[in-house]
């Protein structure tokens, strides 16, 4: 008898959650052992579902997915980590690598190529959609970084990106403090970092910036 590898999905949206929970069920292979709605939850779960592999978003309330991969790596260095998301830019990428991500998908792949991935990041091996470019790679990969000065986008933190995208959407603070489970000050001080750093100083030129980063469809 072979012991199913079991998966813990994190996913914040209920339909998308249960439709991966149903695709994954037809895997003889595979036991899925729990779902969570934000990475706080599952790491939580960690230590009594001791999953093979964790299935992440990456933009999700409370806790993120970058700030989750970051805290099961740590405490949970064995278990294998997929990044399935819908962001395809490069700092996205590069974070969740760093982070400790074993493999990154974009939610608009095949489910033969989900299931390829699954099947390689738990056989130890690291896969990258193929829409990540090699010039993505090699970013990661440390090419030319000791000589590419840093940009205001880099200065920025994850959570302040995800506010990003959120104020470009036109959300008012109270729905992105609800969404975050943050307090409204907390994210009028991510709105100010975000002006500051970025040197942008209304919401319609935090929107066309958006855009510009792929954070949102033009």
């Amino acid at each position: 008898m072979f012991e199913k590898k079991r998966v813990l999905i994190v996913e914040d949206h209920t339909l998308l959650r249960a439709g991966l929970r149903a695709l994954l069920a037809q895997d003889p292979e595979i036991e899925i052992v729990g779902e969570a709605s934000n990475g706080r939850d599952a790491v939580q779960m960690m230590g009594s579902l001791s999953p093979h592999l964790v299935l992440t978003d990456l933009s999700m309330p409370g806790m993120n997915g970058i700030e989750a991969i970051v805290d099961i790596k740590r405490r949970f260095p064995a278990t294998h980590v997929l990044v399935l998301t819908v962001h395809k830019t490069d700092e996205y990428i590069h974070e969740s690598l760093r982070a400790g991500a074993d493999g990154y998908i974009l939610k608009d792949a095949s489910h033969d190529e989900l299931r390829i991935a699954i099947r390689s990041v738990l056989n130890g091996k690291t896969y990258l959609s193929p829409d990540i470019s090699a010039k993505v790679i090699n970013g990661y990969l440390g090419t030319d970084n000791a000589t590419t000065p840093s940009s205001p986008w880099d200065t920025l933190t994850h959570r302040e990106r995800e506010v990003l995208k959120l104020v470009a959407e036109g959300h008012p603070n109270k729905f992105i403090a609800d969404y975050f489970c943050l307090s409204v000050k907390t994210v009028e001080k991510h709105r100010s970092n975000l002006m500051k750093k970025l040197n942008l100083h209304n919401a319609s030129t935090l929107t066309a910036y958006a855009i510009e980063k792929g954070l949102l469809a033009a």
